[in-house]
């Protein structure tokens, strides 16, 4: 594991590779979550997760992007000082800017793939469109676990509703809230918001080339509403997309590492980033 701080597009970007012992090939650029506002590279949903990714032979490069300013709410609700911070497209450029470095690195021989959880599939699948718009690189795969991808979101199907319900303390990413947070991450209102930034709003054409696709939601967190609209759009849009739901879940899995959960979606996610690399697909 190295740090290494990177020309970024808004100035130094650290960035944090963690090198397999037994290289299979493939490399993935990860992004955590947190709100946009919250999280960084040493929590598990990062670190534990490059290491379990790295342990299975894959290079990984996580990202320490700019965070959006904490809101003095959030801060009065978490006993924590509010701060300011950075409004989109930083860091969005950032994990573009993140992909792009690794690509032209040495650090991997097989294809490169993004992905994150949470916000963190947000910058990743904001990232991934806008290379797919351009002249590249595209990702090989876009590794998405339980993203927000909508600053309004549909609403929960009456088993999902009921899950939540038995289960208050998951309870917390309805309409009100998310559209809060894309606020807070856009610094306005989401009506302004482009498709890069709210990339749920992705229209088919929009999606023509967008890379394949696994995702993993959670089973109680209505931010699986997000998730599976977006699925719904990609496998319209003729798009390869793998989508499950992790069961036994709330919001954040990979957060928690001591959960079943976590390592099955580790497991899955690795598979199919090994099978990127054509030497891999061959194998059981």
């Amino acid at each position: 594991m190295s740090d290494q701080v990177l020309d970024g597009p808004h100035g130094p970007l650290r960035v944090r590779v963690y090198t397999p012992e037994n290289p299979a090939g493939p490399g993935l650029v990860w992004v955590h979550g947190g709100g946009f506002a919250a999280g960084e590279i040493e929590m598990p949903e990062a670190d534990w997760a490059a290491r379990s990714f790295a342990d299975r032979g894959i290079v990984v490069v996580s990202v320490d992007y700019s965070l959006a300013p904490f809101p003095r709410a959030w801060a009065e609700a978490a006993g924590a000082p509010d701060r300011d911070g950075v409004h989109y497209p930083v860091a969005s450029d950032e994990v573009e800017a993140a992909f792009r470095w690794a690509v032209d690195s040495d650090l991997a021989d097989g294809p490169w793939s993004i992905g994150g959880a949470s916000a963190g599939g947000n910058l990743a699948t904001g990232a991934a469109l806008r290379l797919s718009h351009g002249s590249g690189p595209v990702p090989a795969l876009a590794v998405l676990a339980y993203p927000t991808l909508h600053a309004v979101q549909g609403t929960p199907d009456a088993a999902l509703r009921a899950a939540l319900d038995a289960d208050p303390e998951a309870d917390t990413f309805g309409p009100d809230p998310v559209r809060v947070m894309y606020e807070n991450y856009l610094g306005g209102s989401v009506d302004d918001a482009d498709v890069y930034a709210v990339p749920g709003t992705a229209s088919v054409e929009d999606l023509s080339r967008f890379p394949a696709t696994i995702m993993i939601n959670d089973e109680v967190d209505e931010l699986r509403v997000s998730g599976e609209a977006f699925g719904a759009s990609l496998t319209a849009a003729g798009v390869d997309v793998d989508i499950s739901t992790e069961p036994g879940t709330r919001h954040g899995h990979l957060n928690r590492p001591e959960h079943a959960g976590a390592t099955a979606s580790i497991d899955r996610f690795a598979a199919r980033i090994l099978a990127t690399s054509p030497e891999n697909k061959e194998q059981p």
